[in-house]
């Protein structure tokens, strides 16, 4: 039997709801979080060459320095030390 004060909620005064909002956000806060781990795991990854022309259009290196590191990356990637 109920007795008025509890609601059938087993919390008293029919607050009971509110724990369930809480496990409800939670879970959808996990859910969010998951979904946003998985889309940044597949975000594509900029090639050196990318980069070096990135820094470049971004005045971070001189023509020089683009192209000193240029020829260091494909020589790297042709094996030449």
């Amino acid at each position: 039997m109920m007795d008025g004060m509890n609601n059938g909620w087993g919390m008293g005064y029919g607050y009971g709801w509110i724990i369930g909002l809480v496990v409800l956000v939670v879970v959808l806060a996990l859910i969010a979080s998951a979904m946003s781990r998985k889309k940044s795991s597949k975000q594509k990854y900029n090639s050196p060459h990318d980069i070096l022309k990135i820094w470049y259009a971004k005045g971070e290196i001189s023509k020089d320095e683009y192209d000193e590191r240029k020829n260091h990356i494909s020589f790297e990637n042709n094996g030449i030390n």
